[in-house]
């Protein structure tokens, strides 16, 4: 799982407000489309989650993960599978904020790997669309 696919996208908003949404985690099925729901399992002592199974729609298929989180105040937080599913064999990603003249750039990298042998062209199109609908989620929520 060498390679990641990465996108940026400026939301006008600092980065505590931010990234108090991106840590609540069980709220994502109303703005990050297809995420059906987040259970968060167990929280560190800052109170944000620190292990979470992840139900979700990718199209071609559905799955729930185990997630690890590890969160760096509101610069960063990164992920990791610690429970493959039925098809995600690998799963590491990460969001990086960098505020500036009140507003943040949010960036989000990705790197996902599935039972099914993908051409890894089409491996990084599907971590983009992914990457780019959560984005997009994101800033509408926070800017609404």
């Amino acid at each position: 799982m060498a390679d990641r696919t990465s996108s940026s996208i400026t939301i006008k908003a600092g980065k505590a407000e931010i990234m108090a949404v991106i840590a609540d985690l069980e709220e994502y099925p109303r703005w990050a489309s297809g995420i059906r729901g987040f259970a968060v399992q167990e929280t560190g002592a800052d109170g944000r989650a620190s292990r979470a199974r992840l139900t979700f729609d990718g199209g071609p298929f559905s799955d729930t993960v185990g997630l690890a989180y590890a969160w760096e105040d509101d610069d960063r937080v990164t992920w990791t599978l610690v429970e493959p599913g039925s098809v995600v064999t690998g799963l590491r990603g990460s969001y990086s904020l960098a505020e500036e003249d009140g507003a943040t750039e949010v960036t989000y990298e990705l790197a996902v790997d599935v039972r099914i042998p993908l051409i890894g062209m089409v491996k990084r199109k599907g971590e983009k669309r992914i990457i780019d609908s959560a984005l997009k989620g994101l800033k509408r929520h926070v800017e609404s």
